[in-house]
């Protein structure tokens, strides 16, 4: 790994009587003798990726950061709302109030719990188009998503860059973690080796999600994040360890032999998902609520002061630095944010989200 660290005995660029060092900060995880300071000093210089600031993504990021992981990078295409704040440890009524985007508001906390490591929120969908950007340049990508077209984009760009990865899904009161290795471990489409059709799979919608679940889940997804990062690899549980928290199952089930010899990803390197190319706006219906994402083809970087100009004739806007709302007739709204990227709430018809969509912007 490439050395991105501050010196380790100062946070933030303090001097070291003025803060408490790092060693004192981490001591109780330094004495564990599997991390020593040796391994935490590997996690100072350590960058990661958390795509999916939701449940998962809540607690990935506190452990994480919390562990002293020099670098993290925080990608999420949504807001925080009410219904979010269940089982999303890491948000707030007032992050909801604020209309923040989840990204945002979650490196807003963080850095006020670690000020010693980096936070980089980025507010994006991540996609084929950009994925070799936000994720060309960490050590470990960790899912956070509720998404398995993504998912199965994060296995492409693993296998194609030999970056590790670590998937994570909750639903109900049951959760499974993979770690992938790529070119050591069956990667997920051995596992997996097609995304479910729609309708196919429970979501938090169709079956809600305990929070506990998601703790569990995710905490298991850390605690393999810290051992790669710390330079213990042979600690990796190497299982699809899969847990019904409601009937109190714990199944790991063994791997080792999975690798598909006609797996198209990790043994024919044919790489579907991350070479996909989009050029048509995309319509998703969002889990666990009434509303539409809509994704431009291509990447754009709207004026949201002009914007806001603009749509104010159709509407009342609001508008924080991030995003801009509007409401729109029928209890519906429209969020837009600055890559072109928005949200029609209020409907789960995609195609009267992509119809609005258009109306207001031209495409």
């Amino acid at each position: 790994m490439t050395d991105h660290s501050q010196p380790f005995h100062t946070i933030a660029g303090q001097p070291a009587d003025a803060r408490s060092s790092i060693e004192d900060r981490y001591s109780r995880q330094i004495r564990y003798s599997r991390i020593g300071l040796d391994g935490q000093e590997r996690l100072q210089r350590a960058r990661i990726a958390i795509v999916g600031m939701g449940a998962l993504g809540s607690v990935l990021a506190q452990h994480l950061v919390r562990s002293g992981v020099g670098y993290t990078r925080l990608i999420d295409r949504d807001i925080v709302e009410w219904s979010n704040l269940q089982r999303q440890m890491l948000y707030t009524e007032q992050d909801a109030e604020r209309l923040l985007p989840k990204a945002a508001a979650a490196a807003e906390h963080l850095r006020a719990i670690n000020s010693s490591v980096i936070v980089e929120p980025v507010m994006v969908d991540l996609n084929s188009a950009n994925a070799c950007q936000w994720l060309g340049d960490v050590d470990l990508i960790l899912d956070g998503t509720d998404n398995f077209s993504v998912r199965y984009l994060i296995n492409d760009y693993s296998l194609k860059s030999g970056t590790p990865w670590i998937y994570g899904g909750a639903v109900g009161a049951t959760g499974m973690t993979l770690t992938v290795v790529p070119h050591e471990t069956p990667c997920y489409r051995c596992l997996f080796p097609e995304p479910p059709a729609p309708g196919a799979t429970d979501t938090c919608e169709t079956a809600g999600v305990l929070s506990p679940i998601v703790d569990i889940i995710a905490s298991i997804q850390a605690a393999e994040a810290i051992k790669l990062l710390s330079g213990n690899r042979d600690a990796l549980h190497r299982t699809l360890f899969q847990v019904d928290l409601w009937n109190h199952a714990w199944l790991p089930v063994h791997i080792s032999e999975a690798r598909k010899d006609d797996c198209p990803a990790c043994r024919n390197q044919r790489y579907e998902f991350l070479d996909e190319q989009r050029r048509e706006t995309l319509a998703t219906a969002l889990c666990g609520r009434q509303s539409v994402q809509l994704s431009p083809g291509q990447s754009a970087c709207l004026d949201l002061d002009a914007m806001a100009q603009r749509l104010s004739e159709t509407g009342q806007v609001y508008q924080n630095p991030y995003l801009l709302r509007l409401n729109l007739s029928g209890g519906m709204t429209f969020v837009l944010f600055s890559d072109g990227r928005a949200i029609v709430q209020g409907t789960e018809d995609l195609a009267k989200a992509r119809s609005i969509y258009a109306e207001l912007l031209g495409n």
